[in-house]
């Protein structure tokens, strides 16, 4: 592992403080990054199935109709109390829709075991679902549950990334805790390092379930806000587009991905194939800020 200090060049202009999701394509891209990323990969199989998994997202996606918003006193009262205007703990009923069609769609391509855990999610009650999505969405999953909870983060991102996009950006504002989503409160996935004309070498915070994004100054900690103790890691013999950003004042890391190492970099998809990564800055005593939602009960083949 190769550590390094972390040297940037601000944009010129001044940038989006919010990116929102773009749902036309998103979980498209993402299937196609996984696809990318599993060829000659020692968890190829598993690469192949998430991005069948995220193929099946978009089209839940593109079947789901308009989500009703918080109204308007709703929305006043977070903006008044610095809170995300999406509330987890209000999921859209539609949430199990997307869930049963993720399950029809990958019920006939999916390895054995999975495709169990779909067929049971598929004949579960309404009242079974909305317990293992409450339990995803409060950090307290029980651990017989774990196989079914990929499914049901898959199928809850799609309903809260519809909802995010919905927004406009003026609708949100930055929040305290700079590791936490400011359109639903969730934590970060990972962050980007962007190209574009006003948003060129600013780094994005991606949010582990709407897939909003927003701007954090690099060379600072997303958990505790330090500038001091602050170091990229990567893989030995890697091309730098994923390093781990750890910190050693509160020995936290979080991944950051680079798109001009390459354009196609997915913070959700490339996290996933450089678990390696994790591994060697686990070791040396960091532990990860942020979850990724896919990788509870991981299927490997």
């Amino acid at each position: 592992m190769q550590s390094q200090p972390i040297d940037f060049h601000p944009p010129a202009e001044e940038a989006a403080a919010f990116l929102l999701p773009v749902t036309a394509s998103l979980f498209a891209d993402r299937a196609d990054r996984f696809d990318a990323l599993a060829v000659g990969h020692s968890l190829g199989d598993w690469l192949v199935f998430l991005g069948q998994l995220s193929r099946a997202q978009q089209s839940a996606l593109n079947a789901l109709p308009e989500l009703p918003l918080p109204d308007v006193a709703s929305l006043e009262q977070a903006r008044v109390h610095g809170m995300p205007p999406l509330n987890v703990a209000n999921c859209p009923a539609a949430w199990r829709d997307a869930l049963r069609r993720i399950a029809g769609e990958l019920a006939a391509q999916a390895p054995d075991t999975a495709a169990s855990v779909l067929a049971t999610l598929a004949a579960a009650d309404d009242a079974r679902l909305d317990q293992l999505a409450d339990a995803l969405l409060s950090g307290e999953p029980a651990a017989g549950d774990v196989a079914e909870l990929p499914f049901v983060a898959a199928a809850l991102q799609v309903v809260f990334t519809r909802l995010a996009s919905q927004f406009d950006a003026s609708q949100l504002q930055p929040l305290d805790a700079h590791g936490v989503c400011p359109c639903c409160g969730s934590p970060a996935v990972a962050s980007v390092v962007r190209l574009g004309a006003a948003i060129n070498n600013l780094r994005y915070l991606h949010c582990s379930l709407c897939n909003s994004e927003w701007n954090v100054a690099r060379a600072t900690c997303t958990t505790c806000d330090t500038d001091q103790q602050v170091a990229l890691q990567e893989l030995e013999g890697s091309k730098g587009a994923v390093r781990a950003e750890t910190c050693d004042a509160c020995k936290s890391y979080l991944k950051i991905v680079y798109q001009d190492k390459d354009p196609n970099v997915d913070p959700v998809a490339d996290d996933l194939a450089t678990l390696a990564l994790d591994m060697l800055v686990n070791e040396a005593g960091y532990e990860r800020s942020g979850p990724n939602l896919l990788l509870i009960g991981a299927y490997s083949g």
